[in-house]
């Protein structure tokens, strides 16, 4: 038996028809496929634009032995030709399938704003969502303090689990990592605080006094309120940060699915190793602190090394020194509840871990100048 020789595809091809003056009828043959040579849009474009009293178009596609987007993408210039020149261009008669097609591809999204007014939410409502959100937070942070006090219950039991290992890596990098910005904060908050005191003290001759105003003034306030304002953007952040990219990746999930408590296994070496270390920080920030009052004082207002030793060991007291270390370990404590508390909250997105490491540095910080004030108010009072 001879096979039979198939006849190449038609190519496609266009003629017009004009029943009536204002009409022009477009008949389509052949295969409007892509890779096939199409007839130009711009063929039809110049007719339109060369007859001035058409007006109404529409199309013929009995001969049409197929067709893909390329027919589509003809008939979508032909419309917008159409649309500039206010002609009517009627589709009944293209196939069924190129209709839906043409008026799928023509469709006009919905505007969101129609340049109505927007009308905002009511003062009302917006207190009442802010207050709803407060006490939402509030209840979340007590739920949060609260296993915390657990967890550090069963450590002092024995009973708490969480690697050694990963105690020892988190106070490495909340104590020695932290050295050298916390030395150099605290070198120039001791500079400045002997150039400010000196420009007053210059005016009674008192020059010897800067001793005494940066030692008190590093081991009272500055020492551990700026070392807690370092690791709060430092530390705080990065546990913020480390847990809820553990949200997203699903691993505290995990761990409790394995029955480990993510509030012993991460929580408590973070909390433990900040509340050990910011007081060691906090002597290093005054000893830090009042070298660069001693760099001012001996190097730009005279004074010898022997008398600033003796006014500074005159000014210091051992009260001096534990209110400020004591105050460096609630710091610490308000560092890494913020971090974790704000890591643990996180949402499962890179933004919702953006937002948590931020919202971690912001509360963090507004606590411990609260806590600050709170303490400066209960010295005053007690008189120390």
């Amino acid at each position: 038996m001879e096979a039979t020789e198939k006849s190449p595809p038609e190519p496609a091809a266009i003629r017009f028809e004009s029943p009536a003056e204002d009409t022009l009828v477009i008949v389509l043959s052949g295969q409007w496929k892509l890779g096939h040579d199409l007839p130009l849009a711009e063929e039809i474009q110049k007719q339109i634009e060369s007859d001035p009293n058409l007006q109404r178009i529409r199309f013929d596609a009995d001969d049409l032995a197929g067709w893909d987007s390329g027919l589509l993408t003809f008939l979508i210039k032909i419309k917008n030709a159409c649309t500039n020149r206010k002609i009517i261009l009627e589709s009944d008669g293209l196939p069924e399938g190129v209709k839906r097609l043409l008026a799928l591809a023509s469709a006009v999204p919905e505007k969101k704003d129609t340049g109505k007014a927007h009308v905002g939410e009511p003062i009302l409502s917006r207190i009442g969502s802010q207050v709803i959100e407060a006490l939402r937070s509030s209840t979340e942070m007590l739920a949060f303090i609260g296993e915390a006090t657990v967890a550090f219950t069963k450590l002092l039991s024995g009973k708490a689990r969480f690697r050694r290992s990963d105690l020892i890596l988190v106070i490495q990098e909340c104590g020695a990592e932290a050295l050298p910005i916390v030395t150099l904060i605290s070198v120039l908050i001791g500079l400045i605080l002997a150039f400010v005191g000196a420009v007053q003290l210059k005016l009674f001759g008192a020059e010897i006094y800067i001793a005494s105003l940066v030692a008190i003034g590093m081991t009272r306030e500055m020492g551990a309120m700026m070392a807690a304002i370092i690791m709060a953007g430092r530390t705080g952040a990065a546990f913020a940060a480390q847990l809820g990219t553990m949200q997203v990746n699903e691993e505290i999930d995990a761990l409790k699915t394995l029955g480990v408590a993510p509030m012993e296994f991460l929580v408590l070496p973070r909390m433990l190793a900040l509340i050990l270390m910011m007081p060691l920080l906090c002597i290093y920030a005054d000893l830090m602190g009042m070298f660069g009052g001693f760099v001012v004082g001996v190097g730009a207002f005279n004074i010898t090394f022997t008398q600033y030793f003796e006014e500074t060991r005159n000014a210091l007291s051992l009260p001096h020194i534990f209110i400020g270390v004591f105050k460096s370990g609630i710091f610490g404590i308000l560092i890494a509840v913020s971090g974790c508390l704000r890591g643990m909250q996180s949402g499962r997105s890179a933004t919702d871990v953006g937002y948590a490491t931020t919202s971690a540095v912001v509360t963090a910080i507004v606590w411990i100048i609260v806590a600050d004030g709170l303490f400066a108010v209960i010295t005053n009072v007690l008189g120390i």
